[in-house]
């Protein structure tokens, strides 16, 4: 089939001409040059589409963040009592929400910190190490300092969100959350 340019319209995938095609290829023939043809409008299209995308996906997290922020003070919430945990144990709880895990660990008979459990590079969950003295990312070899939150090694570059602790009676509470000591 020819067009009165001269282009042919449609090739054969298998390169022989019209006659030897099976009937269904004639029948319904595809035009390969038309069909790979995407103009550079509708490529533009898509891109601008797409970083518009993007754009308002960043603007929203940045709305969620500052709402998170202007509801006031966090609630207190009782985490454990403090012979429960063994001094280089942890305890896993979630703070200020039930989505929201985190991690508590005993360094010493009266040092106690907690941390958001999911790590800053990908929020894959964090396991403490506290006789090594750090925080481990097992999912690409990220390290925090257990007594800061600090990224000591892999790619994190932020610290852990800290949890603000309070030992009353025998029981520690979560009472907020702080930027890391970094």
């Amino acid at each position: 089939m020819r067009i009165p340019d001269g282009e042919r319209i449609s090739v054969p995938p298998d390169g022989r001409g019209d006659a030897p095609q099976p009937r269904w290829r004639r029948d319904f023939p595809i035009d390969w040059p038309q069909d790979e043809y995407v103009s550079r409008r509708d490529f533009t299209r898509f891109m601008v589409l797409t970083s518009l995308a993007f754009t308002v996906g960043q603007f929203w997290i940045l709305l969620q963040n500052a709402w998170r922020r202007s509801q006031g003070a966090l609630p207190i919430v009782a985490i454990d009592n403090v012979d429960a945990i063994p001094v280089g144990g942890n305890k896993v709880f979630t703070y200020p929400t039930e989505k929201d895990p985190c991690i508590l660990v005993r360094l010493d008979e009266t040092h106690f910190v907690a941390f958001d459990r999911l790590c800053t590079h990908l929020l894959c969950p964090v396991i403490p190490q506290p006789e090594e003295g750090h925080l481990h990312c097992p999912c690409h070899e990220g390290y925090f300092d257990i007594a800061t939150g600090r990224p000591l090694a892999g790619p994190p570059q932020r610290p852990l969100e800290r949890v603000t602790l309070e030992i009353r009676d025998g029981t520690i509470y979560a009472t907020g959350k702080s930027e890391s000591l970094a």
